[in-house]
């Protein structure tokens, strides 16, 4: 039978809300360290030289065509065979990360690519380096395209963080099925813990919503501002040609 006072007690519990906080937390460090790997693997995919671009390409095809909770196996019981021990946190921080960056590199590649090369030529055209093209011309506008997709790989993340909890990583998970040993109460602490992870992603869609919009309308300014400029050009050669 439905117990709903053990649903109600369970639902602000500070046990299942410390580990949603960690779940949390380990979804923004291995965001983080997804993108470092991410953006270096796009570059290196985008290099002209084979011997950088083949590098990114095999680490893009292994992380994204093997399962991430094998990773997470491999890297935390696997690695000390091999001499490498690793904690529970840095193994699903790791483990974790490095998946995401796989997928966030393609994200990345393609927010780049569809960036018009006429901006990489007239960047070079004035003297810039390829990193102040990159960083100045190129990554304000690719930030539009990259934004949503990126939005909903973080998204996609706090929710595969459940997988640490293989590795007794005490996220939200976790501590759902400690609790659950404890108490017997299977689907009344599930729910509880479903509605924190709906909780999570809620939040984070209305954070996603602000950075679109406000990626968004930088762009379109910066694009008004440069359609403008031609005309207020045009005007002053009309007006000097009147004056003649």
């Amino acid at each position: 039978m439905w117990d709903w006072e053990t649903f109600f007690h369970y639902l602000h519990s500070f046990y299942l809300i410390k580990g949603a906080g960690v779940s949390l937390a380990l979804s923004i460090g291995a965001m983080a360290i997804g993108l470092v790997f991410g953006l270096i693997a796009a570059m290196m995919r985008m290099s002209r030289h084979r011997l950088i671009r083949q590098p990114a390409s095999f680490y893009v095809w292994l992380f994204r065509g093997t399962p991430v909770l094998v990773q997470l196996i491999i890297i935390y019981t696997g690695l000390p065979q091999l001499g490498i021990t690793l904690g529970v946190i840095p193994s699903a921080l790791i483990g974790l990360g490095v998946n995401e960056g796989a997928y966030l590199a393609e994200i990345i590649r393609a927010g780049i690519s569809a960036v018009p090369r006429g901006q990489f030529e007239a960047a070079r055209a004035i003297g810039m380096t390829r990193t102040a093209t990159m960083r100045i011309v190129v990554m304000p506008q690719a930030l539009r395209i990259i934004i949503p997709p990126l939005g909903n790989a973080f998204n996609g993340l706090m929710k595969t963080s459940s997988l640490a909890s293989v590795i007794s990583m005490e996220e939200l998970l976790r501590r759902t099925e400690l609790l659950i040993q404890v108490q017997f109460k299977v689907l009344e602490i599930f729910i509880v813990a479903a509605l924190y992870y709906l909780i999570l992603t809620t939040l984070w869609g209305f954070v996603q919503q602000r950075l679109e919009a406000h990626f968004s309308r930088s762009v379109t300014a910066s694009s008004r501002s440069r359609d403008k400029a031609p005309q207020v050009r045009l005007n002053d050669v009309v007006l000097s040609h009147d004056a003649t």
